[in-house]
């Protein structure tokens, strides 16, 4: 049935923006103000009064979800008159639709392959053997991870300059030009690619360019905040001939800087596109306003924004809680606690926990399995599931149980030690044969001279490894934690981690300092074997009531009742390497993700931070973040469960910074953060 009344359930600032069609308009649009319900009006509108057909509307958004509830939407409002959308989804489905008529242009066929992750890692693997390049030193992820940087900026390999002190992007540029080369002769491409091409065709191809750009009347844009710097340069091709360029999204939700996204791309759209109108979306339709100034206090401390206020629909609120604890494990089960107090009134299902770091989920999910609290891993994988913590585990396993045949498979190649499948396969039909477990197998037969001269250097080794440890452990009486220590670094898998140049392996580091900390609050390592059986043995059901579990960055576009920001400290939270790297703008980038987390909640919202945290086996002092002097005292009840004794949060002063020199703060904690992690 057609809605003929789109237009009477759209605020004043909505209206304007749905009935503004001419020339360029950026609609800044607040958290929870309705930007899809704009942005599907307006195509509605195009198409209702006859100022474009369907197939002359670009719609690009960022996932097939957000297209498909966009087309859905316009259906409900114009029925069979929504037909012939055919340029709304994705900019990589849009593209690739585009480059199948024109890949002549860029040296390909029009049946030219889209190649996945995994089809890239095998291919440079491939380049990278070939060329000799060691790729336990330069990962292939990390490879393409720098490919599709040079890809979002616009840079074919010809095209990319090399700054003297970027050693691993002078190894890899060889390596961009041959992979390149290869997709050409594979006629093929990668997702990268797909923009990229469709760019360069743009750009050289006049002829083509002015067929689009002349055909598509009106171009939309869903979270432009999100965009990089090819996507941008697309979509400024196509709106060459009619202007009329709509473009939605929330500059203090740019939060991808990581993933190649440019807040300048939003910032400087008037400078871009000349007669700009800017409309805001300021009106929220989800959170309480209690909640609402708490974060637009903190984001107004954000130099680089456009800048807008927003205004809740809703009642006051409650006061967004404010809590300080002793240690990380009392800040879970504080957590715990309130979420016990509400979940009559709450469904689990709409309660979440937002984590700076994927390794915070550790504490959460070991006091939730103690008390019966059903959770989800959103994202992400539980904390005992992890691969680098199962590494870790077996390897303790096997130094425990000889017998543990699991564990061994899993370890006895890892890191690498030149024993491939065919090895461990004639191992286990000896172990068959012999009924020995793996380990005593592969101990026989070496000693019967039954494996290969290269095999037998690195399984020996590996053996021996693990006859020291044993000793460490049941002679010298070791320390389960230090014992993990000393294999890490000894196995060489402390060094893998360390000096393998992979995007992933920082979270991986931190999972594994997570782990030791763990270790230390089980008196032995047969009952910390024991406890992690028992965690792992409870699968991962995502059916039922269950609380939510997932990272800030994760969080982008959902909502629910009750949120819980826990881990507000310094050098957590703003976290030290993003402004390390980043310098100012890293802070503001953190400082718009901690925005983002406070307007997930719709209704209750929980910030908490420790005195004191638990790092690889020590008690380190934290010190509260600098966001927490930014919110507003108003809006804020203070709870301290640090000390029944003592008022905490006159004893921690949150004015903390410290002058260092005039452009310049850091706090103490993060002082002190900063010596310990070096």
């Amino acid at each position: 049935m057609v809605n003929s009344d789109y237009l009477e359930n759209l605020n004043d600032a909505q209206k304007q923006a749905v009935l503004s069609l001419e020339g360029p308009l950026l609609i800044v649009a607040g958290a929870g103000s309705g930007k899809t319900k704009v942005l599907t009006s307006r195509i509605a509108h195009i198409i209702k009064t006859k100022k474009a057909f369907p197939n002359q509307i670009l719609a690009v958004t960022f996932t097939n979800k957000a297209a498909k509830e966009m087309h859905n939407r316009v259906s409900r409002i114009l029925g069979s008159s929504a037909v012939g959308l055919s340029w709304l989804g994705t900019f990589h489905s849009i593209c690739a639709k585009l480059l199948r008529k024109h890949a002549p242009a860029v040296n390909l066929k029009s049946n030219f392959t889209i190649i996945d992750a995994d089809d890239q890692i095998r291919l440079i693997k491939n380049i990278c053997k070939a060329e000799n390049i060691d790729v336990k030193q330069l990962a292939p992820r990390y490879i393409i991870a720098i490919i599709d940087k040079w890809k979002n900026k616009g840079l074919y390999p010809y095209e990319v300059k090399i700054k003297n002190k970027d050693i691993y992007e002078r190894n890899i540029l060889p390596v961009y030009k041959i992979y390149q080369q290869k997709l050409i002769d594979l006629n093929a491409c990668d997702f990268g690619d797909l923009i990229l091409h469709s760019v360069k065709i743009l750009e050289k191809e006049k002829d083509i360019r002015e067929i689009y750009s002349k055909n598509f009347k009106f171009i939309l844009v869903d979270e432009y905040q999100d965009t990089n710097y090819i996507q941008s340069r697309w979509l400024n091709l196509l709106a060459e001939k009619n202007k009329n360029i709509c473009c939605v999204g929330d500059d203090d939700q740019s939060i991808y800087s990581w993933r190649g996204a440019e807040i300048k791309n939003f910032l400087d759209f008037d400078k871009i596109y000349q007669n700009t109108k800017i409309i805001r979306l300021e009106q929220n339709y989800r959170s309480t306003e209690n909640i609402l100034t708490v974060a637009s206090s903190l984001i107004s401390n954000n130099h680089n924004r456009v800048g807008k206020t927003l205004k809740s629909t809703m009642e006051e609120g409650e006061l967004i809680k404010l809590n300080c604890f002793k240690n990380g494990k009392d800040e879970a089960i504080g957590v715990s606690d309130e979420i016990e107090k509400i979940k009559k009134k709450f469904s689990l299902n709409n309660i979440a926990i937002l984590v700076r770091a994927i390794f915070q989920t550790r504490e959460f999910e070991e006091r939730f399995l103690k008390i019966g609290l059903p959770y989800r891993i959103l994202g992400g994988i539980k904390f005992y599931e992890r691969s680098e913590i199962k590494d870790c585990v077996a390897y303790l396993r096997l130094i425990y149980q000889d017998k543990d045949d699991l564990a061994f498979e899993r370890i006895v190649n890892n890191p690498k030690r030149s024993i491939g499948e065919s090895t461990i396969k004639i191992i286990h039909e000896f172990s068959k044969i012999n009924k020995l477990s793996l380990e005593n197998s592969a101990r026989k037969m070496i000693v019967e001279n039954l494996i290969k001269p290269k095999t037998k250097i690195g399984l020996s080794l590996f053996l021996d490894l693990i006859s020291k440890w044993r000793n460490d452990l049941k002679i010298k009486k070791l320390n389960h934690v230090k014992l993990l220590q000393i294999v890490l670094d000894e196995s060489g898998y402390s060094s893998m981690l360390k000096n393998k140049k992979d995007l992933e392996n920082e979270n991986r580091l931190e999972n594994i300092k997570e782990l030791l900390s763990a270790m230390k609050e089980f008196d032995n390592l047969e009952s910390f074997l024991d406890h992690v059986s028992l965690a792992t043995s409870i699968d991962q059901d995502w059916e039922g009531e269950k609380i939510n579990m997932m990272t800030m960055h994760g969080a982008k576009g959902l909502e629910f009742d009750v949120v819980f920001l826990p881990g507000w400290e310094e050098g957590l939270f703003p976290h030290q390497k993003s402004i390390e790297e980043k310098g100012h703008n890293g802070l503001e980038e953190e400082r718009r993700l901690a925005y983002v987390g406070i307007t997930r909640a719709k209704k209750n919202a929980i910030i908490s931070f420790s005195m004191n945290r638990f790092y690889q086996g020590d008690w380190i002092d934290s010190m509260a973040s600098r966001f927490i002097e930014e919110l507003p005292e108003d809006n804020l009840e203070k709870n301290s469960f640090s000390d029944e004794n003592n008022d905490t949060f006159d004893e921690f002063e949150f004015n903390q910074d410290i002058e260092l020199n005039e452009d310049q703060k850091r706090s103490p904690g993060w002082i002190r953060y900063q010596k310990r992690i070096k």
